[in-house]
């Protein structure tokens, strides 16, 4: 059984850093894809940020720059680090797999984290 438990959110100022993990059990982000993807309230889930087993990130234009996507193999973990937080960033993240090594689209789903940025 795949679970990813993500932890890392909170309350930050905007300008402020967070950096959010995402540990995994029953699937290696090694040999799989990840991704962290984010649902603000009242609009639709959106990826964030993707890294194939092989290392190679890819960002959306919203946060490429001051998102840094990353996994630890040893720890089975993928990270992302948000710098530069703006309140526009407010939303559930959500740390995502997929069964294949290219991110394609999510297979299993965390439950979220809340990351919340004030002005």
């Amino acid at each position: 059984q795949v679970q990813l438990v993500e932890s890392g959110g909170g309350l930050v100022q905007a300008g402020g850093s967070l950096r959010l993990s995402c540990a995994a059990s029953g699937i290696f982000f090694s040999m799989n894809a990840g991704a962290w993807y984010r649902q603000a309230a009242g609009k639709q889930r959106e990826l964030v940020a993707a890294i194939t087993s092989g290392g190679n990130p890819n960002y959306s234009e919203s946060v490429k720059g001051r998102f840094t996507i990353s996994r630890d193999n040893a720890k089975n973990t993928v990270y992302l680090q948000m710098n530069y937080l703006k309140p526009e960033d407010t939303a559930v993240y959500y740390c995502a797999a997929n069964r294949g090594r290219l991110w394609r689209a999510a297979d299993y789903w965390g439950q979220g984290t809340q990351v919340t940025v004030s002005s």
